[in-house]
């Protein structure tokens, strides 16, 4: 019965990062490639992903403190942010991902950094999100093997 319960709050919380659009079609893709071979694909995927985009994030905010600050550099990390953020369906970081590059390029420096801290706060709370997500699920999948 425990097994039901937690299997209910998973498919829950799985919905609602759809309902509300932190997700996207791509994240549903990914789970398609899961298998009895590698059932912990998407964790594995999830977590080089936030990984590698702290280490983005956190190199584009070292850039905004540089004067002049390298714009050409800042949109090729943002670039490369936009891509990983698509292809694991992080639809909500990849919008702000989008807005960012778009205020980068008209060159509004107080307005990039504006921007920065939206990217952020919205990548702080994706990660807020799929954190336990993915516990519950590792916790489940530890739980049946029992």
């Amino acid at each position: 019965m425990e097994s039901k319960h937690v299997h209910e709050q998973i498919a829950a919380m799985r919905q609602s990062f759809f309902n509300e659009e932190v997700l996207n079609e791509n994240f549903s893709q990914l789970e398609q490639l899961e298998g009895k071979d590698n059932p912990n694909f998407v964790e594995e995927v999830f977590t080089m992903y936030l990984r590698d985009s702290i280490a983005f994030l956190e190199t584009i905010e070292e850039a905004m403190k540089t004067i002049p600050i390298d714009s050409i550099k800042m949109d090729s990390i943002l670039h490369q942010l936009k891509g990983s953020s698509a292809s694991v369906g992080a639809n909500k970081v990849l919008k702000e991902v989008n807005k960012t590059r778009q205020v980068l390029g008209k060159g509004n420096l107080e307005r990039t950094k504006a921007s920065i801290l939206e990217l952020r706060k919205e990548y702080d709370s994706f990660k807020a999100k799929l954190e336990p997500y993915f516990q519950l699920k590792q916790a489940n999948s530890v739980a049946q093997e029992k």
